[in-house]
């Protein structure tokens, strides 16, 4: 029972208090658990309007492709700090690390209610089909999801006060972070190797055998425009200094990968002949440049100014632009000029979606009250301490 009530009292805590937007995340998130257990009742064809001719939908788009491609700032940071030493970035990584670990358990859930027999999934680890490009990212995926929970541990460990396993992960620590950046890298760009054998249902201003790259380097761009959100929601939420300086240093690692990106889709155009689809493709054209111009130049040009950087509402708006382009790029892809049978999602398939956010929200809000991996609030930092009477 002091156990239960210890729990009780962290998870309540006044200095993380409950108000009406916490009370609205908490209910899609129910909402979300409510319509999962639907789908599960009922079946795809009943809740969904997935077909024979359109077997991937919303969920595949945005809370597969989209999800775990926000998630590889984990991976970029952890490789910033435990590699090349950058102790400054130190206080932004376990939350980084969290916001994956949360990405990637989420996108686990959706194979479930993606998949017509979820409870099959476990044949993936004994029916092995090497050929399958999803081989190799369910497999990445499970691995990873592995070692971003053992990356997090110590901050569960140093609240539970276990000395002895925390003193093991931190002897493993570079390992883990070395086989966190490979296997990231790999389901990365085994996403782009997915849509390399669709060539005659990707449209061609997307389709490209530099898919695996392309991916994988938008990804990063992704990850790191996700640390800033997250930082600066966090610091909103939670009451403690947004690290202005510490997320404006690292994001000017933004407009050279992504200039990169940039770079990698102008050879894909010149290199493949697409010259004519640039302007000849009706709403593809206007698409693909929209998402080009908007999601890809322009924060180029704004993570490129010096006070951008140092603004932090001109560095949240930044990362929101680009976050939208890479959002725009997966359902471009995988959506909107994907040549299948008309589709339209169901209340419950957005739904489901939404809920699955809010459910990543809710765990994230926990964890932030159980484990120390956020700095104290502002108002706790200076609250004067009363002296003692005499």
């Amino acid at each position: 029972m002091a156990a239960i009530s210890t729990f009780a009292k962290k998870l309540i805590k006044r200095k993380y208090p409950v108000g009406p937007g916490r009370i609205v995340v908490w209910s899609l998130a129910l909402l979300g658990v409510a319509v999962i257990i639907t789908r599960w009742v009922l079946g795809l064809g009943a809740t969904t309007n997935l077909t024979d001719g359109r077997g991937w939908g919303i969920w595949i788009s945005f809370d597969i492709l989209t999800g775990i491609g926000v998630s590889a700032g984990a991976f970029t940071l952890a490789a910033i700090v435990y590699i090349f030493n950058h102790e400054k970035y130190h206080e932004i990584v376990r939350a980084t690390i969290l916001t994956a670990f949360i990405g990637y358990f989420l996108a686990a859930c959706t194979l479930l209610v993606d998949l017509g027999f979820p409870y099959r999934i476990w044949h993936l680890i004994i029916y092995w089909n090497v050929h399958s490009p999803l081989f190799e990212v369910g497999w990445c995926v499970m691995l990873y999801l592995a070692v971003l929970a053992l990356e997090f541990s110590p901050a569960v460990f140093e609240s539970w006060g276990w000395k002895a396993p925390l003193k093991i992960i931190r002897s493993i620590q570079i390992p883990l972070v070395v086989t966190g950046i490979v296997l990231s890298c790999m389901h990365q760009s085994s996403l782009g190797t997915l849509w390399t054998i669709l060539p005659y249902r990707v449209h061609p201003l997307w389709y490209s055998m530099m898919s695996p790259v392309l991916f994988i380097t938008h990804a990063m761009c992704a990850g790191l425009a996700m640390t800033v959100l997250e930082s600066h929601n966090s610091a909103y939420g939670f009451g403690y200094k947004f690290e202005k300086n510490v997320v404006g240093s690292l994001v000017k690692l933004i407009p050279w990968i992504l200039g990169l990106y940039l770079l990698e889709r102008v050879i894909d155009v010149v290199a493949f002949n697409k010259w004519q689809y640039l302007f000849g493709a009706g709403s593809a054209s206007i698409m693909w440049w929209f998402e080009i111009l908007a999601g890809v130049v322009a924060p180029v040009v704004l993570f490129s100014m010096k006070r951008v950087r140092k603004n932090r509402f001109a560095m949240l708006w930044s990362a929101g632009l680009l976050l939208f382009g890479f959002v725009l790029n997966r359902f471009n892809t995988s959506l909107f000029f994907f040549d299948g049978a008309p589709y339209l999602p169901t209340f419950i398939e957005i739904a489901t979606s939404v809920g699955l956010v809010c459910i990543g929200i809710t765990i994230y809000d926990v964890a932030a009250r159980l484990f120390p991996f956020l700095p104290e609030p502002e108002e706790q930092k200076t609250a004067v301490v009363p002296a003692p009477s005499s």
